[in-house]
Parts: C-alpha cells; structure tokens; sequence
C-alpha cells in the first residue's frame, strides 16, 4: 500500500477547509505524536478554527478557552458546530458544541462523538510518518548561516532527499501531470534551455535567478545585484540580452518557440528623470565610461506574455527600464514584473471619461523629476490594497494585492506572528512593506481620463503617521487591517426658483396727468 498522507487542515461542515492545525493551537514537539490504532491523535479540545482574538473571547465561538460561562450564556449559537480532523479517516472522533437556551442562564453544552466516513476509498491507516508532525525551523545564527542560504537559497529546496528537484525533473517528460499539450495555471514557463525566470529575492535581499515564472501568475518582485562598475560590461544580469535571449515555447515540452521582443526601453538618469527612447532595434550593453561610471544597465523589467483560450503563449515582449551608476554604488535595486493579456481580447478599461464609472479600477502612477506621471497599463501595477486569502499569514501572502475599485469600500487584513525580542523598527518597516506592496504610487488620477502629461490632474498620495504607540511584548500575533473609503463630498442638487422680475425704471412725476 502506498503511505497516506493525511490532511493538514481542519474541515468545518458545511463550509471549505479552514487554516493549518499549527495556526489554532495544536503544538507538535520535534518527537512523533503517539499512535492509537495506527492513526494520529490529538486533543479535539484544543482545536478551535474561530478562535481568533488573543486573550479575548470570540463572540458565539463556543470552543474558545478564553470564553467563561458568563461569555457563554450570552452566546445566541455556535458559529463552529463540529470541529473534526482528517475528514479523509475512516473513523475519527469530533468535537461537538452547542449552546442549551432552555438553562437559566444558558449554557455551553461540549462532547465528543465516533464517526465513521462512508467512503469506500477512507484511509484506514497513516503509515506516512514526515505527515505527522511539524518540525520547527532552524533559528538562523552566524554558525549556520550560510548552511542556510546554500539549502534554502534557492527556488526550490527540501530537507529531504526524497523530495523532486525541479531543476532535474524539468527535463523529464513526466514532469508535468498534464497529458495536453497546453499550459495550465502555475505550470512553470518553458524556454529553450530551461525556463523563463523572474529574480526574487532569497532570504536576503540578494537577486536570485532561480525563480521560475508561472503561466498566468502576475509576479512583482524587487531584488539587489551587487556591482563592480568596472567590469559591469561583464555581469550579463545587467544587460538587456540576459533577458531577451531565450526562446520560449508555446507549449510544455514544444519545439514551436516564440522570440522575446524589447516593447520599450525608458533611460533613467543619475537624478532620477526618465526619458523613452525612439528606438527599440538595438540592444543596449552595459558599458563603463571614463568618468567612473556605468550605463545602460538594466534597473527593470516588465514582461508581458500574450496566451490563448487553447494555452498556448504567442507572443512575449519585455519593456526595459536602463540606468546609470557611478563607482560610489556597491549595489543597484532591480525591479521585475510579468503579466498576462489574452489574444483578441481588449484591455480592462480604466474608469470612465471624464468621471470615473463605479467598479473599475483606479489609476495610478509615479512622477520622477522633471517628467510627467509614469503609470502601467496592468491593473495590478495601479493603486492597489492587500488582497486577503484563507490563511490570514501575512508572511505568506505578502504581495498578494487587489485592485482599489472606484466607489466601492474595502477592507482587509492579516495576521503577523512575532516574538517578544522582535526589533521595533524591522518590525515597524515589515508591517509597512505588507500594507504598501511594492511599487505603491505616488499619484492617484482625479478623472478616469487624466492623461499623464497633466500633472494637475493627477492628486498627490499623502501619508499620515500616528504617534500612537503600543505595547506588544504580551503578544505574540498582530493584527494588521487595510481599508479604503470612498465619500462623497459633492454638493446635492437642491430645487430653485427664478425671482419675479422687476422693473427699474425712472418716469417724470406728472407722466400719467391728467389721469392720475
């Protein structure tokens, strides 16, 4: 029989799966948990998925252990009825709470009940031991640093042999579940050689160009290459050819390949002001002047790939950010982005003319000196705020980000563990880089037509800190929460009326003698 794994996540009838065991209070050492009857045990009492505040009740979370029995017999029902474990077990107990309104006060009622899945294809037994427990993380110290970054430091890792090497079983004809000839969602994108890869960051904030890129997943990234000016026409992850030499293929495992063309390339300058170059034929090389400086090397790069209903890729551009450094600089700050556009199919339009249309996505952008507003045409590249997800790590979905959408109110948040000896301000600019994203603008557009020539069309984004400030040493989850509020300051029509009309003339005194 092959090992089972078991899953991971708590199952709420009538409801999808809710987040991991270790996010709700189930502690596993570095030893196996004991087996009874060959199946993984654990205290049903302990596991509460609507346990959500610190120290705090949750209202009508009848399985919270800091609810009392005056919290309880102020509850109207049990938001978590049953709580279960693996809903994959033939047979496993849950956690059964309710709340009896007929007791003077009411009261919570709690037991635990056998059931039994029906299902003929049920695991009966766990025989696959790395599934039962969590092993917690090596602390990173100056003695196991570097043994650190060489396992972890790249796109894929394990801690096991076992584990597949993506890099290895890319060449395998097998390595792709899918049977058709078409990309699928995530699949990672095949190039001639290897695969088309976006640098991310490791561990530190060193570029690795180890990431690759997946079919339909918008990815923004901002990493740092260290750089000797001197020999900078030598890295080629400075130059333009590093990111427009490989062919990518339409389809896994195809040997129809489509070229990787330059859309644009923008010049940026010492002191920041950029210009768009009227050519785009030739390909620009790092070079070293005589002034201890290097130029056109690459600061960013946005791919946009062009796919079809059948997944096959068509077309593939790059749109070139060039810079220049002089010999002062250790290190230069890449910025890569990679977004997707269905052939045949127009863009999403971007609000209205002049006024914005409600529900569509609000423009934004940036304005270097001495330039007009620089703003991207992929709606994720516009004001954006954190997009919420099932988990509620913020660690793990950092990045994750949604569209602000004109007339109509968010709100979002996340959770962020930390310890009791966590630095304040690396704590401070962590929460800062999960509410901002990368690239957060600077300018938002006062009319859905604002072209970016005009500046005066274009508001200023400002910031306003709290000096409020919190003790955090009893905790050790914080909550993070985003929002956006439209008002509406317009005046409201009132009715008026046109005043009778009078006559201001001036008559002779005896003009109507002899009648009057």
């Amino acid at each position: 029989m092959r090992p089972c794994v078991p899953s991971t996540n708590l199952q709420v009838p009538g409801s999808g799966p809710a987040c991991a065991l270790k996010y709700f209070g189930l502690e596993f050492g570095a030893e196996l948990p004991a087996l009874k009857d060959q199946a993984l045990v654990y205290n049903l009492a302990k596991l509460c998925v609507c346990n959500l505040l610190v120290a705090q009740c949750d209202i009508n979370c009848c399985c919270d252990p800091d609810c009392s029995a005056a919290d309880f017999s102020l509850f109207t029902t049990c938001s978590v009825p049953v709580v279960t474990g693996d809903s994959q077990l033939c047979s496993q107990e849950a956690a059964v709470y309710s709340i009896d309104v007929t007791a003077h006060p009411p009261e919570r009622i709690f037991k635990l009940i056998d059931q039994f899945n029906p299902n003929i294809f049920c695991i009966q037994t766990v025989n696959y031991k790395q599934a039962l427990s969590f092993i917690p993380p090596e602390t990173p110290t100056a003695q196991n640093f570097d043994h650190l970054l060489e396992q972890f430091g790249g796109a894929a890792f394990s801690a096991e042999s076992d584990i597949l090497n993506t890099e290895l079983d890319a060449q395998s004809p097998f390595f792709y579940s899918n049977e058709t000839a078409r990309y699928e969602y995530g699949v990672p994108i095949q190039t001639a050689d290897a695969f088309l890869r976006l640098p991310s960051p490791t561990v530190s904030s060193q570029c690795s160009d180890a990431n690759p890129a997946g079919f339909l997943v918008n990815q923004a990234t901002k990493c740092s290459r260290m750089i000797n000016t001197e020999n900078c026409g030598v890295i080629q992850e400075l130059s333009m050819l590093f990111y427009t030499s490989s062919h990518i293929l339409v389809v896994p495992n195809s040997s129809q390949m489509v070229n990787i063309t330059v859309q644009s390339i923008t010049f940026q300058s010492l002191n920041g002001t950029r210009t768009l170059l009227n050519s785009t034929d030739a390909i620009l090389f790092p070079m070293f002047s005589g002034v201890n400086m290097c130029t056109n090397i690459v600061l960013g790069a946005s791919y946009l790939l062009t796919y079809t209903d059948a997944g096959e890729i068509t077309e593939a551009a790059v749109s070139f950010v060039l810079g220049t450094v002089n010999s002062t600089v250790l290190s230069v700050q890449q910025s890569f982005e990679i977004s997707f556009t269905q052939l045949n199919t127009k863009p999403i339009p971007l609000s209205g003319n002049p006024g914005y249309s409600v529900g569509y996505p609000v423009r934004a952008g940036f304005r270097p000196p001495g330039s007009g507003i620089i703003q991207s045409t992929n709606e994720y590249g516009q004001l954006t705020i954190l997009r919420s997800t099932s988990n509620q790590d913020c660690l793990a979905i950092e990045g994750a980000r949604t569209p602000v959408l004109f007339g109509y109110n968010m709100i979002s948040g996340c959770k962020l563990r930390i310890t009791a000896y966590a630095e304040c301000q690396l704590l401070a600019q962590t929460v800062l880089n999960i509410l901002k994203g990368q690239s957060f603008p600077e300018y938002v557009a006062s009319f859905g037509n604002s072209q970016p020539q005009d500046v005066l069309d274009w508001v200023p984004i400002t910031y306003i800190h709290s000096s409020e400030q919190t003790n955090l040493r009893s905790k050790n989850t914080l909550q993070i929460a985003s929002s956006v509020t439209f008002i509406d300051v317009s005046a409201p029509a009132e009715p008026g009326y046109k005043a009778q009309p009078t006559i201001e003339a001036k008559l002779p005194f005896d003009f109507f003698f002899p009648f009057v």
